[in-house]
């Protein structure tokens, strides 16, 4: 089957082999990624200070879509064939609508410590769709790792001050984030092995781009945005690196895979995230996050260590 294939279809269980590359080279990849994404939530918790959420969750994805159609233009890659375009279609209602919009709205009324909550799901929940997608079956003493890892991470994040409290709409958006980014991630991951990383994130915002494109000029129209320099200067970050570089270098980690085990690297990334709000917003760094930190590091290098479990070649017909 060619890379662009129209036959290829959104759940097939003919999975795209992984993307020749280093051995842990896609470690490697997807640590970049995660560190360009562990400035998102303190950056957007510093433009919802002066901007509004809607305006931020869909400007930050035109101002990503225009970068994206100007590479794609320049560099004259192939459109997508057939039913590559309703897989694109999952990546961007995950990672372009789903995530930007609720996180913006949620850090409304949350500090940036209680938005991490959500970074610390992600790898498991990112995890749990590789396999329901049907790509890859983790050995037990992953999910162990996998597991523990998470309850680190939530457990640290919700020592924070402002992370503990009542469940309220705030959390559920949060989760739904999480549930949002997950699916996107690896349909997304599975999508870059045939039209490539940054090719796979810059045609999923510009079929995104018509959305979020209406939702930015009628925010605008309502309450026109009006910012510091600093909140404008966050706003730029999410749209250039947070909604489009980073996906450059974890889309190709996950091409390269294995999936499930980078994605557990982001475990890291409530660490990076509560450090970043430490620095940048002034929020309290106690011993409870040194602590949590690096129990937090040693559950992701035992998950990635984690041999899979080799799967068995698909029957002939």
């Amino acid at each position: 089957m060619r890379a662009n294939s129209s036959a290829t279809v959104i759940f097939s269980p003919v999975i795209p082999t992984p993307r020749s590359g280093r051995p842990g080279g896609g470690l490697w990849w997807g640590l970049l990624g995660v560190a360009a994404f562990s400035f998102t939530v303190p950056l957007t918790r510093v433009a919802v200070a002066g901007l509004s959420p809607l305006f931020i969750g869909s400007g930050r994805a035109v101002v990503a879509a225009a970068l994206a159609a100007t590479a794609l233009i320049l560099t004259r890659q192939r459109f997508p064939l057939g039913l590559q375009w309703a897989r694109l279609a999952v990546v961007g209602g995950g990672i372009v609508v789903g995530f930007p919009l609720l996180t913006s709205f949620a850090l409304t009324s949350v500090p940036a410590s209680h938005g991490a909550v959500v970074i610390a799901l992600l790898p498991a929940a990112t995890a749990t769709a590789v396999v329901l997608r049907g790509h890859e079956r983790p050995r037990a003493a992953f999910w162990l790792a996998t597991a523990a890892g998470a309850a680190a991470a939530l457990g640290f994040a919700f020592a924070q001050p402002g992370g503990f409290g009542q469940l309220h709409w705030s959390d559920l958006l949060l989760l739904g984030a999480v549930v949002a980014a997950a699916i996107g991630y690896a349909e997304g991951g599975l999508l870059a092995r045939e039209l490539g990383a940054w090719q796979t994130v810059s045609w999923a915002l510009v079929l995104a781009a018509p959305l979020m494109l209406l939702l930015a000029v009628w925010t605008m129209i309502q309450q026109p945005p009006s910012g510091t320099p600093a909140q404008w200067a966050a706003f730029a970050y999410l749209g250039v690196v947070s909604m489009f570089l980073g996906f450059f270098a974890w889309y190709r980690g996950l091409a390269i895979g294995p999936m499930t085990q980078v994605s557990q690297i982001q475990l890291i990334q409530p660490v990076l995230s509560i450090a970043w709000a430490a620095l940048l917003l002034g929020e309290t760094l106690t011993p409870t996050t040194l602590i949590g930190g690096a129990a937090v590091i040693a559950c992701a290098g035992i998950a990635v260590r984690v041999r899979l479990r080799p799967t068995s070649p698909p029957p002939r017909p």
